[in-house]
């Protein structure tokens, strides 16, 4: 059915926005400099925690920042400006940074923050739309958030500015992770749930050792390397020498294969039927690559060892079923 006038309007509307908001971002890129540096500076040398603090539509966008600056390796926290002065101010230190966001650089309940955190001996860094405002005067460190316009078509809702504003924060947040060598490790230790969480675990965390982990000998005789199989439904165990160190695998797939006639398989020892040099991954292997891993070569479980080749522990794919990483 043929787009209505009205429907078109709509439309060509949503494109001025969406055109008006990547605009607001881009304009920002040449507005970096050397206040971006010392902002940079000022977080990185900060013993303590950083405040990020706002009001209104930007305090939306500081509860967003802060929790960016929290999940990248920058301890944060979000103060409401309007109970800042009912109490809650006594949650900055003088080792603390505050981050205050206004795009007027005038927004009254922060003005009101400024003496008392002189007073407290805290440094500040505006993001503001005015460099001239009070805020942005008071600042130890000033950026620009700058916009030409507001994608709102009476230019009054707060809609390229918050934008320009979100993605200042995020710039800064990931600038201040990156100096700090920030790694995918820590990343996933603080998003231990979540589909995050789940893309960065460690094949450590998913496999089975200790008790759990089937392991046979070489002389081991079939039927009760057949029994340890079916004990640990894994469909395969390790074979490992005297020290631990692993000599091979027999799956399921290696019994089927010597079971023909005549074989006499229950007469013969792990090591005439396992699979020498098996794939192997270490502990601190994402789980994602352990999973690539299985699906290119064609296998259901695989081996985790250490340097030295000690069995440490099996990974299945059904376990990585279960944690929905798949």
């Amino acid at each position: 059915m043929a787009d209505t006038p009205a429907s078109s309007t709509a439309l060509e509307l949503a494109r001025r926005v969406l055109k008006t908001e990547a605009d607001a971002i881009l304009g920002l890129v040449p507005q970096l400099g050397p206040a971006f540096d010392r902002a940079l500076d000022v977080l990185h040398e900060s013993t303590g925690r950083v405040i990020v603090t706002g009001m209104g539509k930007s305090g939306i966008i500081a509860h967003k920042v802060s929790a960016t600056l929290s999940s990248t390796g920058t301890p944060a926290v979000f103060l409401h400006a309007a109970e800042a002065v009912h109490g809650d101010l006594g949650v900055v230190q003088t080792e603390d940074v505050l981050v205050a966001l206004s795009y007027s650089g005038e927004t009254a309940e922060l003005i009101r923050l400024l003496e008392s955190i002189r007073r407290i001996g805290a440094r500040l860094i505006a993001i503001t739309g005015d460099a001239n405002s009070t805020l942005g005067q008071a600042a130890d460190v000033t950026l620009s958030c700058a916009v030409t316009a507001e994608a709102c078509p009476m230019n009054l809702a707060p809609t390229a500015s918050s934008t320009a504003m979100l993605a200042l924060g995020d710039a800064l947040a990931m600038a201040l992770s990156h100096r700090k060598g920030f790694r995918e490790e820590q990343f996933a230790h603080l998003h231990p749930g979540g589909r995050l969480g789940r893309r960065l675990m460690r094949v450590e965390a998913a496999m089975h050792g200790g008790e759990a982990l089937p392991r046979v000998g070489c002389d081991t005789l079939m039927p009760d390397v057949i029994k340890e199989i079916s004990s640990k439904r894994l469909g395969m165990t390790c074979v490992v020498d005297a020290s631990g160190r692993l000599e091979g695998v027999v799956t399921d797939g290696d019994l089927r294969r010597h079971m023909t006639p005549g074989s006499n398989l229950l007469a013969h020892r792990a090591g005439d039927v396992m699979t020498s040099n098996p794939v192997t991954i270490g502990r601190q292997l994402l789980a994602v690559e352990a999973l690539r891993l299985m699906e290119e070569r064609k296998i259901t479980a695989i081996v985790v060892v250490d340097d030295t080749r000690v069995a440490l522990g099996v990974v299945h794919l059904h376990d990585l079923w279960r944690t929905q990483m798949i």
